[in-house]
């Protein structure tokens, strides 16, 4: 008998068409859900029947409790080399073997910049109003060039932000709580003597950190209070760096010139979310890692992996 294999959240239909699942035809069943999956009870009732799991990213946590329910899985393969939301002892405990894929930091970057000139140049609102027959030219774009640009992070993603941001000849500077001025050096960025500095004197600030006890909540009301009233933030990263209720504060208020959000408190957002209807924000729906390339690494390298499990030589094992 076929082993069943659940592919969660595979929203555009891309697992498939993207990858080549047909030398595993003979031995599993592959089954894409096209919606998402809400809550521990749903997750357990859905996935009962299934030997193998495909989650993307972080959408859906793995925890002890869950894996309880799932006597039947026995793998389970995250895109990525990195996930939080798996309770790796706990798969350990219940024979779950877990593995991750490649992923190329160039989508983010790309989806970084493409919301930082929306932002600057009110693309949205130009495209609405001259698709709708509003008025002409109803904003005036923020330049980029002798702007100063402040990261928040310099690791793979965000020294790539940087040197496109040096393109632009914009000013660029970073902060993390382990940068030192050999790396800023490296890249050809300041270093920010402090986050309260950088936040301060940037025209736009673009979040690039990894979510841990550091940096949950690292820009609160009182870090956001720094912000210039004519700055720009683009989070890319992970939503709980940023608190969400004292951002929307601050985008109602006029408080600063507006937000470029890729990443939010719940995935996907209800109809109600008060991110849907806030004011100055860009927002899209966890676009960074969706890209055709990034699709054909993570579901071709799901397909080796399910491969390499069944001949007893798995690969790419987290954590």
């Amino acid at each position: 008998m076929r082993l069943r294999c659940a592919v969660l959240d595979d929203y555009q239909d891309a697992a498939t068409a993207l990858a080549d699942w047909s030398p595993l035809a003979d031995d599993v069943e592959v089954v894409p859900f096209r919606t998402h999956l809400d809550g521990e009870d749903a997750l357990a009732a859905a996935l009962a029947d299934f030997d193998i799991v495909v989650t993307l990213r972080e959408r859906v946590p793995f925890r002890g409790s869950l894996l309880a329910r799932l006597p039947r899985l026995k793998l389970l393969i995250a895109s990525g080399m990195r996930n939080s939301v798996i309770d790796y002892a706990a798969a350990e405990a219940h024979g779950v073997t877990v593995c991750g894929t490649a992923s190329s930091s160039t989508p983010p970057v790309e989806l970084t910049w493409a919301l930082l000139l929306g932002l600057a140049r009110g693309i949205v609102e130009e495209n609405d109003a001259l698709r709708s027959g509003g008025p002409w030219q109803s904003t005036v774009g923020a330049d980029l060039h002798g702007r100063r640009l402040g990261l928040l992070g310099l690791g793979r993603i965000g020294s790539r932000v940087a040197q496109i941001g040096l393109a632009f000849g914009m000013h660029v500077s970073a902060w993390s709580s382990h940068l030192t001025k050999e790396r800023a050096d490296e890249v050809g960025v300041e270093l920010a003597p402090s986050k309260e500095e950088l936040l301060a004197t940037a025209d736009f600030v673009s979040v690039h950190l990894a979510l841990g006890e550091r940096t949950r909540g690292l820009l609160g009301p009182a870090e956001l209070a720094l912000l210039k009233p004519t700055a720009y933030l683009v989070n890319t990263s992970r939503a709980a760096i940023v608190d969400q209720d004292a951002l929307l504060a601050a985008l109602r208020e006029g408080r600063i010139a507006g937000a470029g959000i890729d990443v939010f408190d719940i995935e996907p957002l209800p109809a109600d979310h008060p991110v849907r209807t806030a004011p100055r924000l860009l927002a899209t729906p966890h676009l960074g890692y969706v890209s055709q390339a990034n699709y054909r690494t993570y579901y071709g390298q799901t397909v080796e992996n399910i491969q390499a499990y069944l001949a007893g030589a798995p690969l790419r094992r987290l954590p």
